[in-house]
């Protein structure tokens, strides 16, 4: 049985210790926590990296504090329009969903995606028709409301910008995006994603979080991958193929190819944000080139890991 392993992330951005109060950032704390260990319970009792990815990022939708799910962000129209994307590195199946609304977790709608249809990829109005055939979970529009995020909006409209951030004050700026990678006993690994987008955001825009190989991608041979950032430099990238293409043609470990990624390519294109990663050996990696990213990791060789700063 070889060492089995599980990232994950609640976003990257500009998240400095002067602008957090304590309560906050335990809050924080307490979510990537239970995160961790909704998703390592599954890989200590033998299931599958996908299990775990899916677990861990279904509490992470389920807790208001993060830009996915029940904490997604509000669009131009004063709604949310959610994206998700999850991959088996065993075998190189996929799922993404984007632009759906009401969906409680959209990392099952990818999942039962790649799991009980013929396609990859489903968008808005379709994919809500192929939730109701699967039956699955939906919420009302007050389930995703939250005050902060609504004053978010309200400050994104008064400027007409769209927002990417967690608070649209500069000092806080957060990409919101969660994600989980994992590695299992029988060494399979897998990734998921997933975000609520962009505040603000208008014409349908989706970003890189449930693009398979620019914000998640899993191989066996190489890496799995979950991405947070900027979108469109991540889009523009394709960000998380290129750090499994570093390992598979050159030879690269799992860290020096994420570091070649998040560190010279992306910022050459003004790509801010980060990255988690595993390989099949079950080594984990979490690199950002801003100023903090909420993670975690934890593997059976004993790193019990919470972070939030560089």
């Amino acid at each position: 049985m070889g060492t089995f392993t599980l990232v994950i992330h609640g976003g990257a951005g500009t998240i400095l210790r002067a602008s957090m109060t304590a309560e906050k950032e335990a809050a924080y704390r307490d979510a990537l926590e239970d995160a961790l260990k909704a998703g390592y319970a599954l890989l200590k009792k033998g299931n599958t990296a996908i299990d775990a990815v899916r677990a861990a990022v279904v509490s992470l939708e389920d807790n208001i504090l993060f830009n996915a799910g029940r904490g997604s962000v509000f669009t131009k129209d004063g709604r949310q329009e959610m994206d998700a994307a999850i991959m088996n590195g065993k075998d190189l199946m996929a799922g993404a969903v984007s632009a759906v609304r009401n969906i409680r977790n959209p990392i099952e709608l990818a999942y039962t995606i790649m799991t009980k249809s013929e396609h990859v990829m489903l968008n808005g109005e379709g994919a809500a028709e192929f939730a109701k055939l699967h039956r699955l979970k939906t919420e009302p529009d007050d389930y995703f409301y939250s005050e902060f995020r609504y004053d978010q909006l309200k400050k994104a409209q008064e400027t007409g910008e769209t927002m990417l951030d967690h608070n649209v004050e500069v000092q806080d700026k957060k990409f919101g995006t969660v994600g989980a990678v994992a590695c299992d006993t029988h060494g399979n690994i897998a990734a998921a994603t997933s975000t609520g987008g962009m505040t603000n955001k208008q014409f349908g825009r989706i970003g890189d979080s449930p693009i398979i190989g620019a914000g998640t991608y899993a191989n066996n041979k190489t890496c799995a991958i979950s991405c947070t950032g900027h979108g469109e430099p991540f889009l523009r990238a394709v960000t998380a193929y290129d750090v499994s293409c570093l390992m598979e043609y050159k030879g690269l470990s799992l860290e020096e190819a994420m570091n070649i990624v998040v560190h010279d390519k992306l910022m050459k294109i003004d790509g801010e944000g980060g990255m988690i990663g595993v390989d099949a050996k079950g080594n984990g990696a979490m690199v950002f080139n801003s100023e903090g990213m909420y993670r975690g990791m934890r593997n059976s060789n004993g790193i019990n890991e919470i972070a939030i700063y560089k």
